[in-house]
């Protein structure tokens, strides 16, 4: 007689027992990848924002350093004064820049005096905090109340312009050519009307340089199309 094979139970659960545990390692390194890869992800997050924030503390430190370089040049030029935060730096000239009512030509004492504090921003723009930090001069000019809007912001804009006409003109206290080739390429020129009024008419009646300073993600701007000729202001 044939006997009968019987399978014990002991040896189906034996056989099976490999397969469950391969799965249950699979599933305990998917978890342990994972985890790592986390962790990986959170470590370059972290470092990114320390990088962040000690790029900031840099910047803020190199702008303090320009400011009071500024400050002390200022001190050696008469009734200059540089004035500001980090964000808004501002360079004003007192009353030898100021313009008398509805004329937008600056007298012979401001161009003068704005001519021979030109070079210290020049100079510092060639820093190593300024090549690296500095992006450029917004001349800004301003008007008293009196008048319309729109005239007004014709006024202060030709008043901006007439600076920068007389930084680059000749005569006087003359700007080298490499001089002027910065400020083409630095000096931005802008109107503001009677948008920040004093407590006089004269006193209102001016031009500010205003500094801007590159962010931390800011690179560099092309440079200004300096081949074109100069030419000749009009105003």
């Amino acid at each position: 007689m044939l006997g009968r094979i019987v399978l014990s139970k002991r040896s189906k659960d034996e056989a099976e027992k490999p397969f469950w545990i391969s799965f249950s390692d699979l599933m305990t390194a998917l978890m342990v990848l994972f985890l790592v890869v986390m962790a990986i992800s959170l470590l370059s997050v972290t470092q990114k924002l320390r990088d962040v924030q000690m790029e900031e503390a840099e910047r803020a430190d190199a702008i303090d350093r320009i400011v009071s370089s500024l400050q002390e040049a200022a001190a050696k030029h008469g009734d200059v004064s540089v004035t500001g935060s980090r964000d808004r730096v501002v360079i004003e000239f007192g009353e030898a820049a100021r313009f008398a009512s509805n004329d937008h030509r600056i007298g012979t004492p401001g161009a003068e005096r704005l001519r021979r504090f030109a070079p210290e921003i020049l100079n510092m723009a060639e820093s190593e905090d300024g090549r690296r930090w500095f992006k450029r001069v917004v001349v800004e000019g301003f008007t008293d109340p009196r008048g319309t809007y729109l005239h007004n912001l014709h006024l202060s804009l030709m008043r901006a312009e007439s600076v920068v006409c007389n930084l680059l003109a000749p005569g006087g206290a003359e700007l080298t050519d490499a001089q002027k080739q910065a400020v083409r390429r630095l000096f931005l020129v802008g109107g503001f009307s009677s948008n920040s009024t004093r407590t006089t008419d004269e006193e209102s009646r001016r031009v500010e340089l205003r500094l801007d300073f590159r962010t931390v993600r800011e690179r560099p701007e092309a440079p200004a199309l300096l081949d074109v000729p100069l030419g000749q202001c009009r105003i």
